[in-house]
């Protein structure tokens, strides 16, 4: 594994192990000693996935503290441009959001810490993308700001959009009352 920076401060890009052979592929998307000897989360409370159509975007989502969450994504089938956007006001990129593929080729996962928000686009039909978070699902602290209200091209024209993304708040009237 291959633990690569990102513009935005505790983001990281893992390069995961990947093997292929006649019987197909494998890839390592977690080692412990890995994540501790670089300061990572260890102690993951929930896993989960979600499948999504050709532009769909889900995002930008994140927990409200006290139940705010580090994040391990990964794509396992399909691709997606994922998408994080720092959240942390005394941070020197705060509101500022960067974009990684990742597919099921290409074999990355995507760290993010607490106070960011996460969302994607996904770019092919039955995109499987993983989620495992450090702390349990709160529904009092699920929020979230609008796709659509940070400096990021999306790049689609008719996104498919949920009805509870359509209702979130803009990035600008979070920053108001932002606990970050």
């Amino acid at each position: 594994m291959k633990l690569i920076e990102t513009e935005l401060e505790g983001v990281f890009i893992i390069e995961n192990f990947y093997s292929s052979d006649e019987r197909g592929s494998f890839t390592k998307t977690y080692h412990n000693e890995f994540f501790e000897e670089n300061g990572l989360c260890t102690d993951f409370k929930e896993s989960y996935f979600s499948i999504s159509k050709k532009n769909v975007i889900r995002g930008m989502h994140f927990q409200l503290p006290p139940h705010e969450h580090e994040k391990l994504v990964y794509v396992a089938k399909g691709e997606v441009i994922d998408v994080i956007l720092d959240m942390r006001k005394n941070s020197y990129t705060f509101g500022k959001a960067i974009s990684i593929v990742l597919n099921d080729s290409n074999h990355k996962s995507v760290y993010i810490p607490i106070g960011l928000a996460h969302g994607f686009r996904s770019m092919v039909d039955n995109t499987i993308m993983i989620y495992n978070v450090s702390t349990v699902y709160n529904n009092e602290a699920d929020y979230g700001v609008s796709f659509d209200s940070i400096d990021f091209n999306w790049d689609v024209p008719i996104p498919i959009i949920s009805n509870r993304d359509r209702t979130l708040t803009t990035f600008k009237e979070f920053k108001q009352s932002n606990p970050f």
